[in-house]
């Protein structure tokens, strides 16, 4: 960054010069449109430098040492910060945020796989080789120069060090082929498919003794592996599927706090469905502790309602209470 900062840039700086928390605390004081810009500085500063984060740091400190750390930003930094600020209102945001990052020059190379655009450009002129390492983020850049011939990375370097400002249309015009040839390999070859969210979601809707079978074949040679793909088969909202007497059994084993948190950011459905299984007063009790949390983390949110869905599995596996089928209905036979 040659330039010099503006105030979003110089706010960007801070935040990620700050504990994560403590930034995600001062990120959701500000007006939605200067989160927005906020957020996308610091999506787009992976690469400051030391000397520009400690002037900034010093400026902000009318010119006085501070015990501040320097940290990266980058696209993953900023969606972090967006989730801990704004909470269960953050998917508006990060869409927002996402579009934004997309729709600047060469947007859609922003989570590409380095050795992907590599095989892309290897044998373009190192000017255009330039100009695309400048248009991503700096690790993606740097992994793309490391794949290069040592000749073509000397190239690639000077003229990146020589370049000041470039022609629009010229970056247009280089993006624009540059998404052309890699649309149609990239859409037919890295396309996803499979992986441990196609095994859960299989295992859902196939009989229990068929998933009981598979899955304990599996914890012979790969337990992680199970572990994993049992979280991924029935998630906290899926509670709502479960018969009343079901959920009486695990309103027995869950603690009221518990439930507070677990409830603050389902639907109103389960939060319904959970309530109605209880008396009148512990209702009343359960809808007062979810009033007076106030603002919580999404992760403390999501970790409490999977120790939740942790004790419903091993009701299951004890007898306890039976999962509904995939059609959410009970399985009966004459």
């Amino acid at each position: 960054m040659s330039e010099k900062p503006n105030g979003i840039v110089k706010a960007a700086v801070l935040l990620m010069a700050l504990e994560e928390d403590d930034a995600a605390v001062l990120l959701g004081k500000l007006p939605p449109k200067q989160v927005e810009l906020v957020s996308l500085a610091i999506a787009q500063l992976d690469n400051i430098s030391g000397q520009i984060q400690e002037e900034i740091i010093a400026e902000f400190f009318g010119g006085e040492p501070s015990s501040l750390g320097h940290s990266t930003g980058g696209l993953d930094r900023a969606k972090s910060l967006v989730k801990k600020a704004l909470g269960k209102d953050a998917a508006d945001m990060l869409s927002i945020l996402q579009q934004t990052l997309e729709s600047l020059p060469f947007g859609f190379l922003q989570k590409a796989d380095p050795q992907n655009i590599l095989s892309f450009i290897m044998d373009e002129h190192p000017q255009t080789i330039a100009v695309v390492i400048c248009h991503v983020p700096a690790a993606t850049g740097a992994a793309i120069l490391n794949g290069l011939p040592q000749q073509k990375q000397l190239s690639v370097i000077k003229r990146i060090a020589g370049m000041q400002q470039t022609n629009p249309e010229a970056i247009k015009e280089i993006e624009c082929a540059l998404e052309v040839r890699m649309s149609l390999v990239m859409s037919q070859s890295f396309r996803k498919a499979g992986g441990v969210p196609a095994v859960a979601e299989i295992l859902n809707v196939t009989d229990r003794a068929t998933e009981r079978v598979v899955l304990e074949s599996l914890t012979k040679d790969n337990p992680e592996l199970v572990e994993e793909i049992r979280r991924l088969m029935f998630v906290f909202e899926d509670i709502q599927k479960l018969a009343d007497k079901d959920i009486q059994t695990i309103l027995k084993n869950v603690e009221t706090s518990q439930w507070a948190m677990a409830l603050k950011g389902a639907s109103q459905q389960l939060q319904e469905k959970v309530m109605k299984n209880m008396s009148t007063r512990a209702a009343e009790i359960l809808k007062e502790e979810i009033g007076f949390l106030g603002r919580v983390k999404v992760s403390d949110v999501e970790s409490v309602q999977q120790k939740i869905v942790d004790i419903l599995r091993t009701l299951e596996e004890s007898g306890q209470l039976q999962r509904p089928g995939a059609d959410g209905e009970e399985e009966f036979v004459a």
